[in-house]
């Protein structure tokens, strides 16, 4: 009688080997970030050479509202952020500072990678701040600048309140 042959043990399919976790949900207080020379490359930092002075401050008030962190700046200014990672949005509040003497009106903008992503109306001492919530899906880059509107607003002092950049 013919003798039976065993069935062949299957090969194992290897198992596929799983993506790196990505990276926990992380939300970045601007007044809080590093200078690029001191960054580490994978989180948002400020760029130096392409930025102008920044007062990186707890407490800032806009026409008597008291938040709880910001970034105060002059007019004209620049801020140049390297996110360094994906982010989702940047988010903050607008106004001209309660620490300003006088000045005059100004207007604060966000580009993304050169492009245009809000633009506020002028805004004077007095008034009261305006919400900003900007999505930032591929954006490398965020610029937050302030341009005055007329002589007198060179000595406007510019804050960007409760500023966050929610990144994945």
């Amino acid at each position: 009688s013919p003798t039976p042959t065993p069935t062949p043990t299957p090969t194992p399919t290897p198992t596929p080997t799983p993506p790196p976790p990505s990276p926990a949900p992380e939300t970045y207080r601007v007044n809080q970030l590093e200078w690029d020379l001191l960054g580490n490359g994978d989180e948002p930092v400020v760029r130096l050479a392409q930025s102008t002075w920044v007062w990186q401050r707890t407490g800032p008030s806009l026409d008597g509202r008291q938040f709880s962190h910001g970034i105060t700046v002059g007019a004209p200014s620049t801020v140049t952020i390297d996110l360094n990672r994906a982010c989702t949005s940047y988010e903050a509040w607008v106004g001209v500072d309660d620490l300003t003497v006088g000045g005059g009106p100004v207007r604060f903008a966000v580009q993304g990678d050169g492009r245009p992503l809000w633009r506020s109306e002028p805004m004077r001492a007095g008034e009261s701040p305006v919400r900003v919530s900007v999505p930032l899906d591929g954006v490398e880059t965020v610029r937050l600048t302030v341009n005055p509107q007329g002589p007198l607003a060179l000595t406007t002092l510019a804050t960007w309140a409760d500023s966050v950049i929610h990144c994945r």
